[in-house]
């Protein structure tokens, strides 16, 4: 008796997804709730699991096909797996083994690497918490395989033939949902808002000395690092309560204003720039911000971020700075009105009291829709955000 394996509920407006990967091969043993197929949607990557115990069947569909909620893609058969399992195909007959006895604790990103480079998860010694294996773990141990010798071959091998010298090569590669998604919603924003960019620069030599003063001590009291990000999201909560309009969205023929700070983060992620949401920063501790901002990090490596996690936001911060950015101009993530951009710290010659000193600068950018941000609130924004992150204490007195 065979049971159907359907597309399950996606989340709020998602309707369909794509076969990013099969977890699981025909005749292979399935644990119930164990993944079998990663699924590609707009935002996330979504583990379907499997409904009960038995052996893997047929695959309906195959690698990179859309999908809708509720379709039919595969079926799980009776049985342990030792009999039913089907004589590989000949081009198939080199492929990597699936992850067995850790299967359930493998992140979709850990397993297409682990697919990738033909690691068996069992020799890999993990990193990640509770001696999970992590991506930098099987990267690591795909490195190591490498610069290992080579066993010697019982039969001659014949070797493929070498490229052409000068010989020019393409490789056509289609582009996966999340990226499709990015590339729409960015020139969506590009047609449809009024886009304009103010910067200015910002001394970091106070944040920079409380960071140095405090950050063991935070660490030890709290568990995570203190960073630079709760400075700016705190900064960034002050100039959203003074200048509304950066926090309001345009609906329609209206103007929608926000009495909470929810700010969209951009993270890298394996198929790449997710912004989850740090909910409610004006409430939050610099601890409950850096802590969420870790946890959301630690998820977009995995590759196990939700589509609750990137759910809402009125305000979103860029950091471009950790890629060694020194000027950008973002754009918005709509329907928000407004993003921050951050970027590299270097020391850089200033005049303070009339003499010229070496500081650590950092240029910041504020992108905004002209259509509900007059320029006069987009500088008066960013200049509170730069006053605050030059004299720390305004955040503490909320000034």
């Amino acid at each position: 008796m065979s049971q159907e394996v359907k597309v399950p509920t996606l989340g709020e407006s998602v309707s369909e997804a794509t076969i990013g990967q099969w977890l699981k091969q025909p005749g292979e043993p399935v644990a119930v709730d164990e993944p079998i197929a990663s699924l590609e949607t707009d935002k996330v990557a979504i583990e379907v699991m499997a409904p009960v115990a038995g052996v893997m069947g047929a695959l309906l569909v195959k690698k990179g096909e859309t999908v809708g909620v509720g379709a039919v893609i595969a079926t799980i058969e009776a049985g342990s797996g030792a009999v039913a399992a089907p004589a590989p195909a000949p081009a198939a007959a080199a492929a990597p083994a699936e992850p067995t006895s850790d299967a359930a604790v493998l992140s979709p990103a850990v397993r297409r690497a682990v697919l990738e480079h033909g690691i068996d998860p069992a020799t890999i010694k993990g990193s990640g918490k509770d001696g999970r294996i992590t991506k930098d773990d099987v990267v690591a141990a795909a490195q190591a395989k490498t610069a290992a010798p080579a066993p010697v071959a019982s039969a001659p091998v014949a070797a493929p033939a070498p490229a052409a010298s000068g010989e020019r090569r393409e490789e056509r590669v289609k582009m996966t949902r999340l990226r499709q998604t990015i590339a729409r919603r960015l020139k969506e924003a590009q047609d449809t808002a009024a886009l304009l960019t103010t910067f200015n620069d910002v001394d970091m030599s106070a944040v920079i000395a409380a960071r140095d003063k405090y950050k063991d001590l935070f660490e030890k009291k709290h568990g995570t690092r203190l960073g630079f990000m709760g400075f700016f999201a705190k900064a960034a909560c002050l100039a959203l309560k003074d200048v509304p309009a950066v926090n309001a969205y345009i609906e329609g023929d209206e103007i929608i204003y926000h009495d909470y700070v929810d700010i969209s983060v951009a993270v890298s992620a394996p198929n790449g720039l997710v912004v989850p949401v740090v909910r409610d920063c004006q409430d939050l501790s610099f601890a409950g911000i850096e802590k969420a901002i870790a946890a959301y990090g630690k998820k977009a490596k995995e590759g196990t971020l939700s589509m609750a996690d990137m759910a809402g936001g009125t305000f979103t911060i860029s950091n471009g700075g950790v890629f060694g950015s020194l000027m950008s101009t973002p754009i918005i993530n709509p329907p928000q009105s407004a993003v921050l951009g951050l970027h590299r710290i270097e020391d850089r010659p200033v005049v303070r009291n009339g003499e010229v000193v070496i500081r650590p600068m950092m240029y910041i950018a504020l992108s905004y829709d002209h259509r509900i941000i007059d320029g006069k609130e987009a500088v008066t924004a960013l200049k509170i955000i730069k006053e605050a992150i030059e004299d720390p204490t305004r955040i503490l007195i909320d000034l």
